[in-house]
């Protein structure tokens, strides 16, 4: 945390010495929820491979964000301190608990085609974010859910034009703020992303890295890809797969469709499927070959407040999910937020 500040301090004094009044802005996030699990598990978190909204029949902050970024000339800064249950399952191994976004970023030419971005930073994988009023369902689908949230990273960015863009990163790891092992090599990465209208985008994530299997570290090979679609004003749609191999694969397809009824009404649905027969990435008592849909209404008072609901069914081939003391193979869950963005 200290080195945090000390990092941003840096980059604020450093633009305070020019001739030039650096622009400094803030902002921020608070999402509360309620989330009612049909099968009434015994342990505090519902679900063991969910990271968000994962409390049963209780309220709860999933995540507070408080966010400070400074902008001068061809350098920007970004410090953002979050709190909440997100925070309390996906950073349960890491020192650094509390930063959400600690990075210095630098144009590198004046057409701001280059660029170079160092610290912690919200992963590059997928097209789900951990503040969810900026997906189209409540909670996250697997797949996001069981890639990395954030990354400690360097990345190196290229767009020559508005239809194309392109990324390298070195990074800690699979979601890591600190490195696991110190005798790990660095983890590698690359990002494609082609628009080819203001509509439509088509995004190629992948990773390279030694990672814990189960027993021990070996090579994960990851790759994401999704199409994001904006068909008109009340049709949206998103079609992603995952596909890695690690010792053993796994994958995961999910489509989701969005659909405005009235300006501050929506609705979305989402189909899915998490294939995991060795547990590499979820530990389950069995083979994890899981088929999950979701249903939500999504009411919007204003652009800044969103109060939604979820419905989430799962099925699996094995009994992978508890009720009370037994296994069973299905899931139905509901979860309620309300979010106010600033």
């Amino acid at each position: 945390m200290k080195n945090s500040f000390s990092f941003f301090l840096l980059i604020s004094t450093f633009v305070s010495a020019q001739d030039e009044v650096p622009k400094v802005s803030f902002s921020g996030y608070v999402d509360m929820y309620y989330s009612y699990d049909f099968n009434q598990p015994k342990p505090e978190q519902k679900l063991p491979f969910m990271y968000n909204y994962n409390r049963q029949n209780e309220f709860n902050l999933n995540i507070g964000l408080l966010r400070a970024k400074v902008e001068y000339s061809n350098i920007y800064g970004v410090l953002s301190l979050q709190s909440g249950t997100y925070v309390e399952d996906n950073y349960a191994n890491e020192k650094i608990k509390y930063i959400n976004e600690a990075y210095v970023g630098l144009f590198l030419d004046k057409q701001m085609k280059h660029s170079i971005e160092v610290g912690i930073l919200p992963s590059y994988i997928g097209f789900e974010t951990a503040t969810s009023n900026s997906n189209l369902t409540l909670t996250r689908s697997l797949l996001a859910e069981n890639s990395p949230y954030f990354m400690t990273r360097i990345k190196y960015n290229y767009k020559p034009s508005d239809k194309w863009s392109f990324s390298g990163f070195v990074t800690n790891g699979w979601q890591r703020i600190n490195k696991p092992q110190k005798d790990i090599p660095p983890a590698f990465g690359t990002q494609i992303s082609y628009k080819p209208s203001s509509n439509s985008v088509i995004n190629w994530s992948t990773f390279i890295g030694k990672e814990f299997n189960g027993m021990d570290y070996s090579m994960r090979y990851f790759n994401n890809l999704y199409w994001d679609k904006t068909w008109n004003s009340r049709w949206r749609t998103i079609a992603g797969f995952d596909y890695v191999y690690q010792n053993k694969t796994w994958f995961s397809p999910v489509f989701i469709a969005q659909y405005s009824i009235y300006p501050k009404w929506q609705t979305a649905f989402r189909t899915e499927y998490y294939q995991d027969k060795e547990n590499v990435i979820i530990a389950t008592n069995d083979k994890f070959k899981t088929l999950g849909f979701s249903i939500n209404l999504d009411y919007l008072p204003n652009s800044k407040v969103k109060f939604r609901t979820e419905a989430r069914y799962f099925k699996s081939e094995n009994d992978v999910f508890e009720k009370n003391s037994d296994l069973v193979n299905s899931n139905l869950f509901l979860t309620t937020n309300l979010s106010f963005e600033f």
